[in-house]
Formats: C-alpha cells, sequence, structure tokens
C-alpha cells in the first residue's frame, strides 16, 4: 500500500465535544494508521511544540506545525519559524488602540503569531489592520482568534515538512474543521471535515462526517480505511 500522510487538526478535531482533552478514541485510530505505515502529523493553531508533544507522546510522527504553520518543531531543540512574530505584536497594538476588550489568550508561549480571546468581531478587526496596510492576517480557528504575518498559513507550514520528508501532494489526506484547515483541504490529495466545521469549511472537504470532533475522526477513518489504496 503507498504511504499516505495524514495533516490532523488538534482543537475542534481530535479533541472530545465542547472541550479541550483529547479524545482518546481518535488519537488511537490515528496511531494504527501511524502502525499501519502511514505518517500522521500534526497541524495545529496551538504551538508547534505542543503539537510536537503530542505526536511524540500519542504514538503519531515526532513532528508539529504549529501556529497556523508559522512555526515547525521537529525536535526539542529544532524549530523551522517561518512567521514573523513583530508584525502581530504591530498589529496588536493598533487594535487595541480601536476596538475594547481585546485580550490575549494564556497560551503556550508562541514564537511567531499573537492568539487573542474570542471577545470582539474579527471583520473589525480585519478592516482595521487592512486599511492601515499591516502585512497580517487574522484567523479565526474557533478555539482563538490568530494574527499572523502576512503569507502565513497551514499549508505554507505543511509544504516545508513535505519538502523534508519527500511527501507529494497527491499522498495527504488532511483532517480538520476550522477556517485555518481549508488552505489544507484545497492543497491535500484528499480532505475531511468532522460533524463541526461550518459550512463553508464542509464545503471545500471531499468528505464529510456526521459526528462531530473525535468522533469524527474515528467515524471517517472507518469508512476511509476498506478504499485507503485507492486515494
Amino acid at each position: 500500500m503507498r504511504r499516505k500522510t495524514f495533516a490532523v487538526d488538534i482543537d475542534g478535531t481530535i479533541t472530545e465535544n465542547g472541550g479541550g482533552r483529547i479524545h482518546l478514541g481518535a488519537l488511537n485510530s490515528l496511531r494504527h494508521m501511524k502502525k499501519m505505515g502511514h505518517n500522521v502529523i500534526l497541524v495545529s493553531g496551538r504551538s508547534s511544540v505542543e503539537a510536537y508533544l503530542l505526536g511524540v507522546f500519542g504514538g503519531l510522527d515526532s513532528i508539529g506545525v504549529g501556529e497556523n504553520g508559522g512555526c515547525i518543531t521537529y525536535g526539542v531543540n529544532e524549530h523551522h519559524l517561518i512567521g514573523n512574530k513583530d508584525k502581530c505584536l504591530d498589529a496588536l497594538k493598533l487594535i487595541r488602540t480601536k476596538i475594547n476588550n481585546v485580550q490575549e489568550k494564556p497560551v503556550f508561549p508562541r514564537m511567531t503569531e499573537v492568539v487573542l480571546e474570542r471577545t470582539f468581531d474579527i471583520m473589525d478587526a480585519q478592516k482595521i489592520t487592512h486599511n492601515a496596510s499591516l502585512d497580517v492576517i487574522l484567523a479565526d480557528s474557533q478555539y482563538a482568534i490568530h494574527i499572523n504575518s502576512a503569507g502565513i498559513d497551514k499549508t505554507v507550514g505543511f509544504k516545508e515538512v513535505m519538502k523534508k520528508l519527500d511527501i507529494h501532494t497527491e499522498d495527504v489526506i488532511a483532517i480538520g474543521d476550522s477556517d485555518t484547515d481549508v488552505p489544507l483541504f484545497k492543497m491535500a490529495g484528499y480532505s475531511i471535515a468532522v460533524g463541526n466545521a461550518f459550512d463553508e469549511v464542509k464545503s471545500h472537504a471531499k468528505m464529510v462526517v456526521s459526528s462531530h470532533a473525535g468522533d469524527g475522526v474515528i467515524e471517517a477513518l472507518d469508512r476511509l480505511a476498506p478504499n485507503l489504496s485507492e486515494l
């Protein structure tokens, strides 16, 4: 069987419904894919260190693509930074002068992005940064609002991993739930949206499952397994 590479989001995808706890059943299903000889790489809005550690302790690949593609962790002291955090901090400073109640989210330290609580209208902030011609993008992962330097998305980070591991686009299977996963869906040979994804996100996926989050991952992998060699 030709080796596939699963690019898997974390929050809202391999978590339990309504919480940040890892769905152990979903993790076990992904680990099974790893044991079958496929790559399973976590691609997240969380820090690359968190994604890397979950990969290590979860029995998946020891690579973490984090900060929505802005940073890749290959080892304890091996980080590849793609994004520019200084630009994100400049944007945060401006947004705070225009919008009330903009709060940084207490998260694992970020190296290339700024992470905010979902306490304001992201479209208002996007207009502010656009009008100021700031070189940043804002995205809502459903977990938080992220400020990344322009040109950064999950595909940008994941393509660096693809080069390193000689992975071909047609062999990538992306699984996710939010707007930040859409670039991966567009790039991957096959894409899966779990049931809690927004309709717009689902419209870009080749498979949509009814179950939410971790339950959805299990449903998707069960449906995919008999035909995996044909993808």
